[in-house]
């Protein structure tokens, strides 16, 4: 759980340096410049991924289950996945109304895919990597919210065609991903 857990602190915790400390990452920016900031981001990103990913595969190997969620929640955590991909999609596609209305749809679907995660798997691992990053979040959108209204962001607005592209493109990802790839990378199944 160890490396789980140092994981998280990697991964969120460079995920969270504009959430608290945007001044001093606009301070850093500005000194190492964009290119090297992202590079420095990336690499820290990538340290706590694989750690996040290794620490989670030992923890299979020894898990500590703390409910038994019931069979009704993997359908609900389907559609909730479903809505994840579509808002992730609309995170990329441009001139559409979801990213338009929304502000953010990719934390939007960091949220839903972690309370999916969240209401269908009942081990401890599990409550720490979802809860982690649904409360990474919740909190990420807000500080979000208050930088667009504090700098009055203004949103291209989206039209019909714009939706229907991250519509479909988030549908089409979703199945392959919940069809064929959760399985040969996960490890689990969800649709048999």
């Amino acid at each position: 759980m160890t490396v789980l857990v140092l994981g998280l602190l990697v991964f969120l915790g460079a995920h969270s340096v504009r959430i608290l400390a945007d001044d001093w990452r606009a301070r850093r920016i500005a000194v190492m410049g964009p290119g090297a900031w992202k590079g420095l981001f990336s690499v820290v990103s990538i340290v706590g991924f694989v750690l996040i990913v290794w620490g989670y595969g030992l923890s299979r190997a020894a898990p500590v289950d703390l409910w038994h969620p019931p069979v009704w929640t993997r359908h609900l955590a389907s559609l909730l996945n479903l809505a994840a991909f579509v808002l992730l999609a609309a995170a990329y596609v441009p001139r559409n109304r979801i990213k338009a209305s929304l502000g953010h749809p990719m934390v939007l679907g960091v949220k839903a895919w972690a309370l999916a995660h969240l209401l269908s798997n009942g081990r401890l691992a599990d409550v720490m990597l979802f809860g982690a990053f649904l409360l990474w979040a919740v909190f990420d959108y807000r500080a979000a919210r208050r930088r667009d209204r504090a700098g009055r962001a203004r949103r291209v607005p989206g039209t019909l065609a714009g939706d229907a592209v991250a519509v479909v493109a988030g549908a089409l990802a979703w199945g392959v991903f919940a069809f064929w790839l959760h399985g040969a990378w996960i490890g689990v199944r969800p649709f048999g």
